[in-house]
């Protein structure tokens, strides 16, 4: 699957595995494997930016997936993202769709949202909302329509 089609089809919080096809360097080739490790890993699809132009230069759309957390204990240090064009030459599959009844928490309505959260379900949803602070967040329930529609036009993981 190419990123255009995870642009267009994908929905918000499903988990995404990117390859460039390559076989896995041994344990022993740290430079090797963390350069192999850049082109193939898998997150979970937290925003889609469309194209724009500025002035001559035309920017393609692209996808971030959120690939993982470092902190200690309770407090998160570095957050890690990845953005791809949907222009970019690596393979996709999708792993996971968000559960139906799960909530989506996006950081603010609109086609640029970005997903901070998923949660089980709506009491959830708000209780991480009231210790996390987004203002403008906007809550959406994946429904079993969504999921139905993705069976229907053959998106299914």
């Amino acid at each position: 699957m190419s990123a255009q089609l995870i642009f267009d089809h994908v929905p918000l919080g499903a988990i995404i595995r990117y390859s460039d096809g390559t076989p896995r360097p041994p344990e022993r080739h740290r430079r090797k494997l963390r350069a192999w490790e850049s082109r193939n890993n898998t997150g979970r699809l937290v925003r889609k930016q469309t194209g724009t132009r500025v002035g001559e230069t035309t920017i393609p759309a692209a996808i971030t997936l959120h690939e993982g957390d470092f902190g200690s204990k309770a407090v998160i240090v570095l957050r890690v993202f990845k953005t791809l064009s949907v222009d970019s030459d690596l393979a996709f599959t999708v792993v996971e769709r968000p559960a139906i009844g799960s909530v989506l928490v996006l950081d603010r309505p609109g086609d640029e949202a970005e997903l901070v959260h998923v949660a089980a379900n709506r009491q959830a949803a708000d209780e991480w909302l009231s210790r996390n602070g987004y203002p403008n967040a906007m809550l959406r329930e994946v429904t079993a329509d969504e999921a139905a529609a993705d069976q229907v036009e053959g998106r299914a993981a």
